[in-house]
């Protein structure tokens, strides 16, 4: 097979592919056996029909087009791998020329493709990012107090208008025209939460109980969404949350400890334990921003537009302009970061180890509420796993590429993030490990074929 690349623009290539009557052949060989079982020829039983006679009652180009059909995925994989390609998206195939007659010919063909343009990333050890100070205030803890407060907080009834923060239970009616759209009645909403319709916060502040008030809204779900409607909402009753006092009482309702000061000394911990996490992320996040601002990433917009059709497509919101706009700029961000941390994860030859992978399933089975097992089963099935190990590897190039740069806090001092982003030495071990497995695996099936033969 031969195969040579031309390049179109930074994130397309025409890739043109020669494929000798020999290396199609299996596939005709394929073709052949697959007709013969097909079809109904007098005097031969099927799948015993032989190629001369197919040649003959059913013509060659049926054969040769199966057989291109069969292969042709196959030689373009080829080819890709050759060349060192990195498709993005899917390839528009034009078969140039086909072998005319059985024994002779060739098959040929162009294959345009976006792929993964060629990044040079700026040197690691000239980089280096600031985060914020693990330095626990006083305000930090008292904010975590509060949060605490207001879990063991109850609700009490209050005879006065609802203001900020206050919970109301309601009564909602939405309509437009003269058709009721949506209603529901006894729902409890803390005003200021803001997670239900636009402008019900302002009409319930200054509300008492048993009040009604109308207003109008654009309705977020569903198949009026982004229709104004009318709503008219009815206070039945005004409640405030009512905080428990901070005293030794409270920490032995709220906690295991028997003192107030051991309480608030275990909150200053907790808050320092999620800064230096937050360290970490942050760190991540400053680095990916350092590499996005110093590198100029061509974006195939072949695959924006895929991204952008099927986001839209899921939401049933194709003609929504407004919404598809957004979308652009979410997709087009995306997959600038991707088309980086992949040049990331190859220049830095970042390995997925297995333990990696699965914890990385086990994380996302739980944001889906699926099993693992049953998880990795479908990603499986779907032919989804090598997309899993690439985010893994994008997330792992950073956390490697970390380890080359300078990393301090607000106040000049040097970040030590082993704990988060592992050490060279830790990948070593983990690959070590990786590989005795395998062998093991491999000195074990070895040993049941033996038995088996025994």
């Amino acid at each position: 097979m031969k195969s040579a690349v031309e390049t179109l623009d930074p994130t397309k290539v025409k890739l043109t592919v020669e494929v000798e009557y020999d290396e199609l052949k299996p596939s005709i060989d394929h073709a052949y056996k697959h007709i013969a079982e097909q079809v109904n020829i007098p005097g031969f039983r099927k799948g015993k029909v032989p190629p001369r006679i197919i040649d003959q009652r059913v013509g060659w180009g049926a054969v040769v087009e199966h057989a291109v059909n069969e292969g042709l995925s196959g030689f373009y994989r080829d080819a890709v791998n050759e060349s060192e390609l990195r498709p993005l998206g899917q390839p528009e195939v034009e078969v140039t020329e086909i072998p005319e007659k059985a024994g002779e010919g060739q098959l040929a063909f162009v294959a345009e493709v976006e792929v993964r343009p060629e990044l040079t990333l700026p040197e690691l050890s000239g980089l280096d990012v600031t985060v914020e100070s693990t330095e626990v205030a006083d305000a930090d803890v008292d904010e975590r107090l509060e949060s605490l407060r207001e879990r063991f907080g109850t609700l009490v009834g209050v005879d006065r208008p609802a203001a900020e923060g206050d919970y109301v239970v309601i009564d909602l009616k939405a309509v437009i025209g003269e058709e009721e759209i949506d209603s529901v009645s006894g729902v409890s909403y803390q005003i200021g939460a803001g997670n239900m319709l636009e402008g019900l916060d302002e009409a319930l502040t200054g509300l008492s109980a048993d009040e009604t008030t109308t207003f109008t809204s654009n309705l977020a779900g569903g198949e009026h969404a982004g229709d104004e409607a009318t709503v008219t909402v009815t206070a039945t009753s005004v409640k405030e949350r009512e905080l428990p006092e901070t005293d030794d009482d409270f920490a032995q309702m709220a906690s295991e400890f028997d003192t107030l000061d051991e309480l608030k000394a275990d909150l200053r911990e907790q808050v320092a334990s999620a800064k230096t996490s937050n360290q970490a992320v942050a760190a991540r996040d400053a680095l990916l921003e350092k590499l996005l601002e110093a590198v100029e990433i061509p974006v195939p917009q072949g695959v924006v537009d895929a991204e952008v059709h099927r986001h839209l497509e899921q939401e049933g919101r194709l003609e929504d302009s407004e919404h598809r706009a957004e979308v652009v700029v979410d997709a087009t961000k995306a997959i600038k970061n991707q088309i980086l941390l992949d040049t990331l994860a190859e220049q830095l030859k970042v390995q997925v180890g297995q333990g990696e992978l699965i914890e990385y399933l086990v994380q996302a089975s739980q944001q889906y509420g699926m099993e693992p097992q049953q998880f990795i089963q479908t990603l499986d099935q779907g032919g989804q796993i090598p997309a899993m190990v690439g985010e893994v590897a994008r997330s792992k190039a950073l956390a490697v590429a970390l380890r080359d740069i300078e990393v301090k806090d607000s106040e000049g001092n040097v970040v030590d993030l082993t704990e988060f982003i592992g050490t060279a030495e830790d990948d070593e071990a983990e690959a070590a490990a990786a590989e005795d497995a395998a062998e093991d695996e491999v000195a074990e099936e070895s040993a049941t074929e033996d038995q088996a033969k025994a």
